[in-house]
């Protein structure tokens, strides 16, 4: 779909990494550089956690940067350059679960995750605030982050990605949405289900009757 010269006009007043990217677009080394500077440990965190296997992750993120790059003459930013992104990765994402059948070599990822604890910490808040419990009484260390995992790799592959995005990458309804190539209520019923699937596993980890009102996600 062709980017009107207003809406580009917009993105590119508004959003400083669309405006790297038009550099890239010019073939500006550096502002490449910058890109991949900005976003790699981001991409490699989320990858982390919804991809087919934790140890794909940077292989994973360098393809999202390598379809940048080969896309890079034919940029137009009709959207925020993180949305445009993040619809890059999302499709990453599904061509290598296909290409892996779905598999999960769940003995390798666990003893990955358990040596790189970096992240850990922050998808326990996010599982937690996500389910809308007050976790006074989640448990620390192993037990707790063995629990989490579960409950987040429990979720749906879409479930976990609409997660990754909104309370990671702070990406509106809408621009989840334009990410994952779904409606905005597609995405709204996704982080519902995602919260109510998470409350549901980690009810027995918090004090019972705390809960947080599930915040009002920005469209």
């Amino acid at each position: 779909m062709a980017v009107s010269p207003s809406t580009a006009l917009r993105y590119q007043q508004s959003d400083p990494d669309v405006r790297l990217m038009l550099r890239v677009r010019d073939d500006d080394a550096g502002a490449f550089e910058e890109l991949v500077r900005r976003y790699q440990s981001r991409l490699v965190r989320m990858f982390h956690h919804i991809g087919p296997s934790a140890e794909l992750a940077e292989d994973l993120t360098q393809d999202v940067f390598l379809r940048v790059y080969r896309s890079r003459a034919k940029y137009e930013p009709g959207a925020k350059f993180a949305t445009w992104l993040f619809t890059i990765a999302t499709n990453v994402a599904r061509n290598a679960a296909r290409s892996q059948g779905r598999r999960k070599e769940i003995s390798e990822i666990d003893t990955k995750r358990q040596q790189d604890n970096s992240g850990g910490d922050l998808l326990a808040r996010v599982a937690v605030e996500a389910s809308g419990l007050m976790p006074t009484r989640l448990v620390e260390g192993e037990e707790r982050a063995s629990k989490v995992r579960s409950a987040v790799e429990a979720l749906g592959e879409r479930q976990r990605m609409a997660l990754m995005l909104s309370r990671f990458e702070n990406l509106s309804y809408v621009e989840i949405a334009e990410a994952m190539g779904l409606s905005t209520k597609a995405v709204k019923s996704l982080l519902s289900r995602a919260r109510v699937n998470l409350k549901e596993a980690l009810a027995d980890y918090i004090e019972p009757g705390e809960l947080l009102e599930p915040e009002d996600e920005s469209e």
